[in-house]
């Protein structure tokens, strides 16, 4: 007798992913179970969801990416879960892949992913990015996300783990406000990461950072065979470790003004 089919959750974090979104969840329509978390999107994107009759939808108030997505663990029904980015799609191949994975003997409870980027539709070859790879399936039971990073979540796994060979999709690069956005509100959020852990602002590291960025990126990464991809993403990259150092000033000068301010 052939042993019980493991059965998969996709999860899914969204904020006005209009666009993205509907690429997503017709790429995952193979799994069990779909669950979304939407912060109380305004483009569409809840309205999409709440009418796709293959997806639970759950409003929840975004506090950074990591609660986010602790929150949307709890959710899923299944052991096995498939955590993607709205921006993400599963290419066909990997599909195949992920149910076969799952459904063999490997005692391997969670599974890194190479990610194939795509700027405006097209490949971006390099860049930094070409050895980029993320926990994308594993199982419920064995994971858990750390509370040490509010940006850039860190998943803790208790056993080991295995690389698919199938990429997924990363449609990274809608437009340059779009992405610079991004890349602007992830330097904040690790400004405030790094706030909390105590760490000081010094003007060095505002000027040193982000330039060693940009050169590790478009030169040593290779982002200079990207063309004007590279120079856009590696530029705006560099963009973020500057507004992560700005950013932890303010932060800096706001608390020695509340400090004032309770003085007696």
């Amino acid at each position: 007798m052939s042993s019980p089919k493991e059965k998969i959750t996709a999860l899914i974090i969204t904020y006005n992913e209009i666009g993205y979104i509907e690429k997503c969840i017709q790429s995952i329509e193979f799994a069990d179970e779909i669950i979304v978390v939407d912060s109380f999107s305004t483009d569409g994107t809840y309205e999409y969801l709440n009418s796709h009759p293959r997806v639970k939808v759950i409003q929840n108030p975004f506090e950074n990416f990591t609660a986010q997505k602790a929150f949307a663990l709890k959710q899923a029904t299944h052991d096995w879960v498939l955590f993607l980015d709205a921006d993400e799609v599963v290419t066909p191949n990997l599909q195949t892949e992920i149910t076969t994975t799952v459904n063999s003997t490997n005692e391997h409870v969670a599974y890194w992913f190479y990610r194939k980027f795509m700027f405006e539709n097209r490949p971006l070859h390099f860049s930094g990015w070409q050895t980029d790879k993320n926990y994308r399936l594993f199982r419920k039971s064995k994971t858990q996300f750390s509370d040490k990073k509010i940006v850039h979540e860190t998943l803790d796994v208790d056993g080991s783990s295995g690389i698919l060979k199938e990429q997924l999709i990363h449609y990274c690069y809608k437009n340059y406000d779009d992405y610079k956005s991004k890349m602007l509100n992830y330097g904040r959020l690790k400004a405030k990461e790094a706030f909390y852990k105590e760490k000081k602002f010094n003007y060095f590291l505002l000027i040193l950072k982000p330039a060693w960025k940009f050169f590790n990126h478009y030169i040593l990464r290779l982002g200079i065979l990207d063309g004007k991809k590279g120079i856009i993403i590696c530029y705006l990259n560099a963009l973020g470790d500057y507004e992560r150092y700005k950013e932890l000033k303010e932060l800096e000068k706001k608390n020695e003004l509340a400090y004032f301010l309770m003085m007696p």
